[in-house]
């Protein structure tokens, strides 16, 4: 499949057996989106349908990219169909469904009183024992870190509250796959793919970019009772740096320490944090199946050059998958 060259799309979803995690029975879709980011449960989907039954089930939806008689097999999205409502018109009745990823369980699930994550655990393997609620598959990328302090349940902790906070501890990532499948990963930097007159010319020309430096600090505090640490950029390769604009910019906050973390480190993440909203730029372009929410892709247009980190998307079942995209620098 050349993904640069133009193609045909057809959509439709399938019903799936949480058991086997195969499909079972296939379903039309009149219209809907898929939206991505990085926060919460990470993925959901609203569909428009004629057909489906007022219960809550697994569905798939699909992507058939069709290009020279040739046929690509997609998988978009996978998740709990809930809610649906009915819009009737006469003799017409169109069905509307809200659909969660497969995290929609472990944010259900409220963890035990005393529960705790021992220091020394495989990080990875703690995750997928929190996972165990949904039937998901997990797969595991790598050997994770084990981690270096306990990580104790909080009132209302959630499996999937404490899933983000073992990731922050060992430095991993979540995603979630087209077809429901949970990857855990190291953190990876690499672009995945590039985006280029000349490499892989599928952003539309609407090119949108923000560049919110007017309150964007180079030097941050960090306090905690009567203690306090500070972060600075004097980077000359830096943009924002004190070098670089000639003045400084404090920025300040009462600290929120994760277990491990020491007041410098929180003070440091709390810097690059902010300077990574600095530089936003979202654009339209056409669906690729390898390009996924907190990868980084290499922009190489004359409006905008640089590596970025994807940070939303939304795909709608129409025309060529067309796909709204953010992508933040750094």
């Amino acid at each position: 499949m050349n993904w640069e060259s133009g193609y045909k799309a057809e959509f439709y979803a399938c019903f799936i057996d949480p058991a086997t995690w195969y499909d079972t029975e296939r379903f039309e879709i009149i219209d809907g989106s898929v939206e991505r980011s990085e926060d919460n449960l990470r993925q959901s989907a609203t569909l428009e349908c004629t057909d489906y039954d007022d219960e809550e089930r697994w569905v798939r939806i699909y992507m058939d990219a069709i290009q020279s008689g040739n046929v690509t097999h997609n998988a978009l999205f996978t998740g709990l169909a809930t809610s649906p409502s009915r819009d009737i018109k006469g003799a017409v009745i169109k069905r509307e469904l809200d659909c969660y990823s497969v995290l929609k369980p472990c944010e259900d699930i409220l963890l035990q009183r005393g529960y705790y994550v021992p220091a020394g655990r495989n990080g990875a393997l703690a995750i997928q024992e929190l996972l165990s609620v949904t039937p998901a598959p997990v797969e595991i990328d790598g050997e994770a870190p084990s981690i270096a302090d306990a990580i104790v349940a909080e009132d209302d902790e959630t499996n999937l509250t404490m899933i983000e906070k073992i990731l922050d501890a060992i430095n991993w990532r979540m995603q979630i796959q087209g077809d429901g499948m949970i990857l855990l990963s190291p953190v990876d930097i690499e672009p995945v793919a590039e985006y280029s007159p000349l490499a892989l010319d599928i952003v539309e020309t609407s090119l949108s970019v923000e560049r919110d430096w007017f309150d964007c600090p180079n030097v941050f505090r960090a306090t905690l009772n009567e203690m306090s640490a500070t972060a600075r950029d004097d980077d000359p390769d830096s943009a924002l740096s004190t070098v670089n604009r000639g003045r400084e910019i404090w920025a300040q906050d009462e600290a929120d320490l994760s277990d491990s973390e020491t007041l410098a480190e929180y003070a440091a993440r709390m810097l690059k944090e902010a300077q990574d909203v600095s530089e936003t730029a979202k654009f339209t372009r056409r669906y690729l199946p390898n390009v996924n929410v907190g990868d980084y892709v290499r922009i190489d247009y004359p409006q905008l050059q640089g590596e970025f980190r994807v940070s939303e998307q939304s795909i709608d079942l129409t025309y060529n998958g067309r796909t709204s995209e953010v992508v933040k620098r750094g």
